[in-house]
């Protein structure tokens, strides 16, 4: 099958091109792609740029330019709950907006017109959910919850407990994923992310903590989302639900 995987970041976008077999730049609509192989999969692998502007425009020309099968939203996302810590991932079973508000008539978070949270499509989920991968330090894996979605990096902790008062069952935040899950709605593309927790309500300065996961762990952490890609099979419905 052929899969889009979008990254906001350049740092996020290397780790995934340094699996990518025969990769190969290609244009479209004047922006640049790779095209590559990871196990029996097509890739078409782009990087968006942060927020949710920039996301739906890269989605909406991945889309558009090569007709993938599904799509994937890959690379960090900060921790909301306690009980997860860096290097942990969060495959998402939803994503919700935590910066919109459409007024009376409309759950909190809820784009009117579109569902208040956007599902993940439930086989990548469940690949998802099996991936465990050995790292030097605890064996890294995903945990399946809501991640809330918006054009704000949470570094404070009253931040981070207005979101959670909103939406307790949320597990991380990003700024690009709400983004992407509604195009894929939209385009009726099944859609997965997952993301890699660079820091958490542990830390008493998160930027800080988001610094050192790219200089001391993002190599370890990004293990686990390459062995998610090369497990793929080559087709969604090859993917056991249990």
């Amino acid at each position: 099958m052929k899969i889009a995987i979008a990254t906001a970041l350049k740092s996020e976008w290397d780790h995934i091109e340094k699996i990518l077999e025969g990769s190969r730049e290609v244009a479209a609509c004047g922006r640049s792609f790779r095209l590559g192989k990871i196990g029996p999969n097509e890739i078409v692998l782009g990087e968006t740029g942060i927020g949710k502007v920039n996301a739906a425009i890269g989605a909406t020309t991945i889309i558009d330019a090569f007709m993938p099968d599904c799509f994937l939203s890959t690379g960090v996302a900060g921790g909301l709950d306690s009980s997860l810590h860096v290097m942990d991932v969060v495959a998402a079973d939803e994503v919700v907006y935590h910066d919109v508000d459409c007024g009376p008539g409309n759950e909190y978070g809820q784009v009117q017109g579109l569902p208040p949270r956007f599902t993940c499509d439930p086989r990548l989920l469940a690949h998802a959910k099996r991936i465990e991968v050995p790292t030097e330090a605890e064996p890294a894996h995903a945990v399946a919850g809501l991640l809330a979605s918006g054009d704000r990096f949470i570094s404070k902790p009253q931040q981070l407990a207005v979101i959670k008062s909103r939406f307790r069952d949320a597990l991380a935040v990003d700024m690009e994923s709400g983004a992407l899950a509604q195009v894929c709605h939209i385009y009726k593309l099944p859609f997965l992310s997952y993301r890699i927790l660079s820091d958490t309500p542990h830390g008493t300065d998160r930027f800080a903590q988001y610094s050192n996961f790219w200089e001391a762990v993002a190599e370890r952490a990004f293990a686990v989302t390459h062995e998610f890609l090369e497990s793929l099979p080559a087709s969604l419905d090859e993917i056991p639900l249990s």
